[in-house]
């Protein structure tokens, strides 16, 4: 199933055709039978094929789906394919071609991270180019990744920023949060070692170790289990994090990774090809 629903890619029709096509009109060549491919032009982990299978559907044409998200493909390898009029698949090749790409890109970057991260969970941030949350998610899920927070209203993360306006201990601080929304998990951002060690002792259930090296993430996995407490905090490892330093990460002890990195992947490139029907 698609993620994005049909009104949100009309709208995506709308906007790349919002009076027609004038050159397909201009031709007269719209109602001629006609075929369209999407094939990778390279190695990527698909995402968005589904919205693609979609936005040919929904301009008129009948489309089939041959690599569904989270599909590991090769070059040449069909992606999907569709049958119409020209003019149907004209309206749709672009923006579904783009969303194919774009999505493709966040699901291979994520894809990256994954594969070296020897079984620790690999968290997308909400930090998504705004207005692509639903999709940007789907992506990182077809990478193989997880949420970190798909925004403020469903998780508890206590930045440096809330406790500029805190008056009271760091266990004051969570003890209230428990009371107050006791089925959620504590997160703190912690920018040191003694930090860390300040709000592990206060209680909290995960510290989010914001851009630590992996040699400070060794030294703070160190201290804390030198503490010899029943329950040690997860550790988050967050900022700067890629597939070229996230198995340091890794083997300094994080539980799992935080990463924005693949919402600023390139694209991956899709190839199209048209024919007549005979």
């Amino acid at each position: 199933m698609p993620i994005l629903n049909d009104p949100y890619l009309l709208a995506l029709l709308q906007d790349d055709v919002p009076c027609g096509d004038l050159t397909t009109q201009s031709l007269g060549m719209g109602a001629r039978a006609a075929h369209i491919e999407l094939r990778a032009r390279q190695p990527m982990t698909v995402c968005a094929s589904e919205e693609a299978v979609r936005l040919f559907e929904l301009a008129g044409a009948r489309a089939s789906l041959l690599a569904p998200s989270g599909t590991q493909v090769n070059a040449g390898d069909l992606l999907l394919a569709a049958q119409g009029t020209a003019a149907s698949l004209h309206s749709a090749w672009k923006a579904a071609q783009t969303l194919v790409e774009w999505a493709s890109g966040i699901a291979t970057a994520t894809a990256a991270i994954v594969a070296v991260a020897n079984g620790v969970a690999v968290a997308g941030t909400r930090k998504n180019v705004p207005g692509t949350k639903a999709l940007s998610a789907k992506a990182v899920k077809a990478g193989g990744g997880i949420m970190h927070r798909l925004g403020l209203s469903e998780s508890l993360l206590v930045f440096a920023e809330h406790r500029l306006f805190l008056m009271e201990a760091p266990a004051q601080t969570i003890q209230r949060l428990r009371r107050n929304q006791p089925e959620k998990k504590i997160v703190v951002e912690v920018s040191s070692v003694a930090e860390a060690l300040k709000w592990a002792d206060a209680g909290a259930d995960v510290l989010q170790l914001e851009k630590f090296t992996p040699q400070a993430v060794a030294d703070c996995r160190a201290a804390l289990e030198g503490q010899n407490a029943a329950r040690r905090p997860l550790l988050a490892a967050a900022g700067g994090i890629r597939a070229d330093n996230a198995a340091a990460y890794v083997a300094a002890g994080a539980d799992f990774l935080v990463t924005s990195s693949p919402y600023t992947a390139a694209p991956k490139d899709v190839q199209v090809s048209f024919r007549a029907a005979e």
